[in-house]
C-alpha cells in the first residue's frame, strides 16, 4: 500500500513538472525561436522634432533657389486659406517671406490615401526649428533640437595654411577662424611658415551627431618661427580672456589686421608705383585683398569720426582710439548701417565691408594707421601690449597653467599618432 502512495506521488510530481515547464519556456529557447519578438521588445520608436514617425508618412527636403512657402506645401493637400492662416499667425516667430535656399523643411503626412499634411517643420538653422501642427487647430511654435558640447583635441602640422591643415584631418573648418582670433594680437596670419605647429583643446558644437560649430578654444600652443605660444582661458574680473606662459595678456590694443584670412598685396611705401595713377607715390597703407563683401572690422576701441565717401577713398570709415592712435579703412563696398561720426566701436566690430570704390583696381581694404597725427607703418610700431594676470589672481592661474600645459604635451601631431 505504501509503495503505491509512493508511485502515486512520484507520477504526480512528474505532470506538475511538465506544466510548469510548457507554462514558462526558456527565456533563451523563446528569443532564439522568435527573434522578430526581440525586436519588439527592445525596437524604440524614432522620434524627429519630437513626434514619432511611425505615426506618419514622412516627405523631407531641401527648400530650392527661388521656392517660396507655398512650393513647399502646395502638394500636400493645405488650402490656400490654411496657408495664409500659417502665414499671418506664426509671423512674429519666422516670416515665412525669408525662406532660405539650403534649408531642410519636413512634411509629416497622413498614413492613408490622401496623404494630407498634418505637420509641417521648417528648421530656421541647424539648432531652430519652427513647426506648423495642423491636426485639429492651428497650432504654431519654436523648438530646438539636441545641443551636445563635446571637448576635442587637434593638432597639426603646417605645409601651407592653418585651414587646409585642419581641413586635411576632417576637423570642423571653422576651428581655423576661431583659432586665429585667439591669436590675432600675437601671432600674423599672413606669415605662417610652413613647419608652424599647433595643438588646441576646444569645445565643438554638435547637432545630430554632426559639428555644427566651435563653441570656445579653451587652450592652445601654436609654434611660429620655433617660438611658444600659450593661449590658456582665464577668468579676471569676471572676464574671460586669454593669457601666455608668461601671465601676459594676450589681447593687445590693437588687432594684427582690418579682415580675416586675406592676403596682403601691398605695403606700406614712400615710393610705389599706383596701378590707377601709373606714376610712383607714397603709398600710405597696407592693402589687404580680399573678396568683395568679406567684413571689415575695427582694430581696436574707439569712436567713429569719418564715415563717408570721396572720389579717391571711395567708401571709407576713420576712427579716433585715443590722442595718440587712429585708424582708417578705404575703398569699402558699402558702410556698415549705422556706422557713422560719433559712434562707439569695440574692437572686432563689423565697420564695413570690402570692395573696390574709388581709386582701387580691385577688391581689397587699404588699412591706415596714425601715431600722433602721422601715417606709419602698424607693423613697425611697438604698440601697448595688454595688462598681465593680477597678483591677486597668480597663484590660481599658475595651477591651471601647469595643468593646462601638462594636457596641451600630451597631444602629439599627426605623424607622431602614425
Amino acid at each position: 500500500m505504501q509503495n503505491s502512495k509512493a508511485l502515486l506521488f512520484f507520477i504526480s510530481l512528474l505532470v506538475s513538472f511538465f506544466f510548469i515547464g510548457c507554462n514558462n519556456p526558456k527565456p533563451s529557447e523563446s528569443l532564439i525561436d522568435n527573434p522578430d519578438q526581440l525586436d519588439t521588445i527592445i525596437k524604440e520608436p524614432q522620434i524627429l522634432y519630437g513626434f514619432n514617425v511611425d505615426s506618419f508618412k514622412i516627405v523631407g527636403d531641401k527648400v530650392k533657389k527661388n521656392q517660396f512657402f507655398s512650393d513647399l506645401i502646395t502638394n500636400h493637400g493645405i488650402s490656400y486659406s490654411m496657408m495664409n492662416k500659417m502665414a499671418t499667425e506664426g509671423k512674429e516667430m519666422f516670416d515665412v517671406r525669408r525662406l532660405r535656399a539650403g534649408r531642410h523643411y519636413t512634411v509629416f503626412e497622413k498614413k492613408d490615401s490622401t496623404e494630407k499634411a498634418q505637420i509641417f517643420v521648417y528648421e530656421i538653422d541647424r539648432v531652430n526649428f519652427i513647426v506648423y501642427d495642423l491636426r485639429d487647430s492651428l497650432k504654431i511654435y519654436r523648438d530646438k533640437k539636441p545641443v551636445k558640447i563635446v571637448t576635442k583635441e587637434a593638432s597639426g602640422v603646417i605645409n601651407s595654411s592653418l585651414y587646409l591643415s585642419l581641413e586635411k584631418q576632417g576637423y570642423n573648418p571653422e576651428l581655423a577662424i576661431t583659432l586665429s582670433e585667439v591669436y590675432a594680437w600675437s601671432i600674423d596670419f599672413y606669415h605662417i611658415q610652413k613647419g608652424d605647429r599647433f595643438k588646441v583643446i576646444y569645445d565643438e558644437i554638435v547637432v545630430d551627431g554632426e559639428s555644427i560649430g566651435i563653441k570656445r578654444i579653451k587652450a592652445g600652443y601654436f609654434e611660429h618661427f620655433k617660438k611658444p605660444f600659450y593661449a590658456i582661458q582665464f577668468s579676471q574680473n569676471g572676464q574671460l580672456e586669454y593669457y601666455d606662459q608668461e601671465n601676459r595678456g594676450l589681447r593687445r590694443q590693437f588687432l594684427k589686421a582690418p579682415v580675416k584670412f586675406s592676403r596682403i598685396s601691398s605695403r606700406f611705401s614712400m615710393r610705389r608705383y599706383h596701378p590707377v595713377q601709373k606714376r610712383n607715390k607714397p603709398h600710405l597703407g597696407t592693402d589687404y585683398a580680399a573678396p568683395k563683401g568679406t567684413p571689415i572690422y575695427a582694430t581696436a576701441n574707439g569712436v567713429i569720426t569719418h564715415a563717408k565717401y570721396n572720389r579717391y577713398n571711395g567708401n571709407y570709415v576713420k576712427v579716433r582710439h585715443n590722442s595718440v592712435y587712429t585708424t582708417q579703412y578705404l575703398h569699402m563696398s558699402k558702410i556698415k548701417r549705422g556706422i557713422r561720426p560719433g559712434v562707439k566701436v569695440n574692437q572686432g566690430d563689423v565697420i564695413g565691408f570690402v570692395g573696390s570704390t574709388g581709386l582701387a583696381t580691385g577688391p581689397h581694404v587699404c588699412y591706415r594707421f596714425w601715431k600722433n597725427g602721422r601715417q606709419v607703418d602698424p607693423y613697425r610700431q611697438k604698440l601697448p601690449k595688454s595688462k598681465p594676470i593680477h597678483e591677486a589672481n597668480l597663484e590660481t592661474y599658475t595651477k591651471i597653467k601647469e595643468r593646462v600645459i601638462a594636457e596641451l604635451d600630451k597631444i602629439s601631431y599627426p605623424k607622431e599618432k602614425q
